[in-house]
């Protein structure tokens, strides 16, 4: 009996435009016997290709297929990819925002949807016949990584998995685990670029009128340009000879040297919109009218869906001034409109240089000449480290375009805090060992409970890619916490302030955090005319032309030079004090700048009045020295930083501890708590433990206890919208939540918070991970859109509305989660969906 699955490998390969790579056809011979793959090979090798072909062998012969990526952006790719293959009537989207052709032969799919399919025993599971894990080396991420492990553990028994995978340094040991789960697994491990890479040390020469100039990072054998160790060894001094480029001036070069178009990697949503507003405010011409025209149109297209009232809000006519100038920012705080548009004309050629966080690494196909990376090192939201050897090679991946460059540049600016051979280390090595991020939830753990018998349970979490490495991982536990009592000394010196005991104070004060409340309820008392000395220096002047509102309100200032300052309370000194009173002229027209100049030398001629009684915020904290230090707020960040490295020294001691008794015992521990709170009884689940089962949240078992509570019973969908919120935004900053949006609110929120504190005692006292706190930063925002207010109404800076799309989005998905498996608050969760999911919300993708 002939096999019917060559003929159609015969047919996919000989229907290329061009040859396949060998490492594809061992690839998919593998997958056509039956196999499951792991395929590692560098970004642009062509890994794709080998799921395409998957795809194609699974759907010829009548079964289905489903293709997962980590991110919604990837998913809506590969969705336009597929449809254009197979056709939209073949091909179906599942992403959590979107549900399209639901019972396609092919389903494209974020991650999480297809555990969630798995745990609910869902019947599109039927006819399933192969499973691809695109980026399948994301399940190292900190915070979502245990999914994948967890597809690869439950997935039903005979489904064959094609893992795609960035270089790795383990393929032989993660691919032994798969064997271990899936059965019969093929390693198939490319290392050839297909564009070779070229990596290049950018520095700025101050003896040479700040002349840019790179050198080839490594010299021969991969081993570090001795040239550019030499040349900074006679650089050093008090005042070194080289720096780093800056932003115009790398772009500049790379002009010149004809490295455009470029990624330019910033570790910084803010610092991508600054690079990009200020390159193209300098018109390099790095765009034809031909370009400029066809750039307008494609965005023209891109954004037809959004509200022309939202888009002036969103800051369309600069963002497109951009786009025409050769310039654009892309990360993950645009709306998807407009991030979608940069990603159409970056790969149309029309753009040349876009300024990216790193998601821009993650799959989506935008491959440039070069790649630069101004930092080695990136903040992880506890501490800044340095980036791994794989990370390098994921970001500079990007650079050198099949069929078009000879070769790809990664461009590294100079790293005055990392030394030169670190960096060419770095970069040598190429990938770092797959680790596994796996522990277990309250959901997985109910889950289990539902699924399996209590050996069986207890068997498979024993048979995790995490318990398979915890061995290797307890050292570097050990040497992070030595790292971080280190830093918390270091902090604890940089913390001291010179006028006194800077810890007594905040005793008597209260924490950092609470110290700016008092500084903010000051501020609240300005009013427009206010003479302000924003430090101990008798000169420093402003006035005040305008306060915001709120709990955090914006002051609008003006100096006797005419300079113009946005501050909040997180930005001023403690030494602040109102010397003084002017009358400003009427009206105030704070954007007129011939008034905000004739202010100014109001400013500069103002003389104060010697019988005003000068109010100053240190006359409210006790008359401490500490509290007039002008340096205060620099040394409540410091605080604020030990804080932080507290916090992380006490999970990561934790998790050695519960590394040494096995995730085994962490489950037991679970399933203790699970049964005091009343969600199982024995191994059997409670009605409170069926409804956790199909709660997918960080907050799973906070969110579930609260309903069982009834806070979230009887409430408007406005007020069950702020609410909600709570567990699925997380403030980016070191910043406090500004005010609820009315008293009923407050109430719940209040009870959200005694019920996380209650189960945080719980955690503790089984040695668990304590959950985050809930955060209400967002309530006042959600509340206030879905009672119908507008973009306009809520922001005022158009950097803020991707932020708010995507917590709109998250929270649109909690709520439906909420109204599928709670009949007590169906009805309000149903209208909160449909009050939010508007306008630019619901303009949120191209799919």
């Amino acid at each position: 009996m002939s096999n019917p699955i060559r003929p159609l490998v015969a047919e996919f390969f000989e229907h290329l435009p061009f040859a396949a790579d060998p490492f594809q056809r061992q690839a998919v011979d593998a997958i056509a016997r039956g196999q499951s793959v792991v395929v590692t090979a560098p970004t642009g090798a062509g890994k794709t290709l080998v799921a395409e072909a998957a795809v194609h062998l699974t759907i010829g012969t009548g079964l289905r297929a489903f293709y997962t990526t980590p991110i919604k952006a990837l998913s809506n790719q590969k969705y336009a990819d597929f449809c254009e293959m197979y056709g939209s009537e073949r091909v179906g989207l599942l992403t959590g925002d979107n549900v399209i052709n639901g019972d396609a032969p092919l389903i494209v799919m974020t991650t999480e949807v297809l555990r969630n399919m798995i745990y609910a025993e869902s019947s599109a599971l039927d006819r399933l016949a192969l499973v691809v894990l695109d980026e399948v080396h994301y399940l190292q991420d900190r915070y979502r990584g245990s999914v994948w492990e967890e597809i690869i553990i439950h997935l039903p028994e005979g489904i064959p998995l094609v893992n795609l995978s960035a270089t790795i340094a383990n393929p032989e040991e993660f691919t032994a685990w798969i064997r271990a789960r899936r059965g019969d697994t093929e390693l198939v491990v490319e290392t050839h670029r297909p564009v070779p890479l070229e990596s290049v040390y950018l520095l700025e020469d101050r003896h040479r009128e700040r002349q840019v100039i790179g050198f080839p990072v490594f010299g021969s054998g991969k081993r570090p340009n001795p040239q550019v160790e030499k040349l900074l060894k006679k650089g050093r001094g008090r005042r070194p000879r080289f720096g780093a480029p800056r932003r115009l001036e790398t772009v500049e070069a790379l002009l010149r040297d004809n490295l455009l178009p470029a990624i330019y990697f910033i570790f910084s949503r803010a610092g991508c919109d600054q690079a990009a507003s200020f390159v193209a405010g300098a018109r390099l011409d790095l765009t034809t009218r031909e370009e400029r025209a066809q750039i307008r149109r494609i965005v023209d297209e891109r954004t037809a869906h959004v509200p022309p009232e939202d888009l002036a809000v969103l800051g369309y006519t600069s963002f497109i001034g951009q786009l025409e100038q050769g310039v654009a920012a892309h990360h993950a705080g645009m709306v998807p409109a407009f991030k979608e548009a940069v990603e159409d004309v970056f790969a149309a050629g029309l753009i040349k240089v876009v300024f990216a966080t790193e998601t821009l690494a993650l799959g989506i196909n935008m491959p440039a000449r070069s790649v630069v990376l101004e930092r080695l090192s990136k903040f992880t939201g506890e501490a800044h480290e340095v980036l791994q050897p794989g990370d390098y090679t994921q970001l500079t991946g990007r650079a050198g375009r099949r069929g078009i460059d000879e070769r790809g540049t990664a461009v590294v600016l100079h790293q005055r805090d990392i030394p030169f051979d670190r960096i060419a280390a770095i970069a040598a090595q190429g990938s770092h060992p797959l680790e596994s991020s796996f522990q277990p939830t309250y959901n997985m753990a109910v889950n289990l409970v539902a699924n399996y018998q209590e050996a069986d349970a207890f068997a498979l979490l024993n048979a995790s890619f995490a318990q398979f490495r915890a061995e290797s991982r307890r050292e570097q536990l050990e040497q992070r916490i030595a790292d971080r009592r280190a830093d918390i000394e270091g902090f604890r010196a940089a913390a001291e302030c010179d006028r006194g005991d800077l810890w007594s104070f905040l005793d008597t004060a209260g924490t950092a955090p609470d110290h700016r409340i008092g500084l903010r309820d000051f501020l609240q008392r300005t009013q427009s005319g206010d003479v302000l000395r924003l430090s101990g220096d008798e000169r420093d002047r402003w006035v005040l032309l305008a306060r915001g509102w709120g709990g955090n309100p914006r002051l609008l200032l003006v100096s006797a030079s005419g300079e113009v300052r946005k501050a909040s309370a997180d930005d001023l000194s403690t030494a602040i004090a109102i010397v003084g009173a002017m009358e400003l002229p009427e009206p105030i027209r704070t954007r007129d700048r011939t008034y905000v100049r004739a202010v100014g030398r109001m400013v500069r001629d103002w003389e104060p009045d010697p019988e005003f009684s000068v109010t100053a915020f240190g006359d409210e904290t006790g008359g401490d020295p500490v509290a007039s230090c002008p340096d205060l707020q620099d040394h409540l960040r410091w605080v604020r930083r030990i804080e932080r490295a507290e916090r992380e020294l006490r999970r990561t001691a934790r998790r050695l501890e519960r590394d040494d008794e096995g995730i085994a015992e962490q489950f037991r521990s679970i399933l203790r708590l699970l049964s005091g709170f009343g969600y199982t009884d024995g191994w059997l689940l409670t009605e409170h433990g069926e409804r956790l089962r199909f709660i997918y949240n960080e907050l799973d078992l906070l969110l579930t206890e609260c309903v069982e509570q009834g806070i979230l019973d009887g409430l408007t969908p406005a007020d069950l919208a702020a609410v909600v919120s709570m567990f699925t935004f997380e403030a980016r900053r070191d910043d406090i939540a500004g005010d609820w949006p009315n008293s009923l609110v407050a109430e719940r929120g209040r009870q959200v918070f005694e019920t996380a504190e209650r189960l945080n005692l719980a955690e503790r006292n089984e040695r668990l991970p304590e959950s985050r706190l809930p955060d209400p930063g967002f309530s006042a925002v959600a509340h206030a859109w879905a009672a119908g207010a507008g973009l306009d109404d809520l922001f005022d800076d158009e950097g803020a509305a991707g932020d708010f799309v995507r917590n709109c989005r998250q929270l649109l998905d909690l709520l439906r989660q909420l109204r599928d498996a709670v009949p007590s608050v169906r009805s309000s969760a149903s209208a909160a969906i449909k009050a939010i999911d508007r306008g630019v919300v619901a303009a949120g993708g191209r799919f």
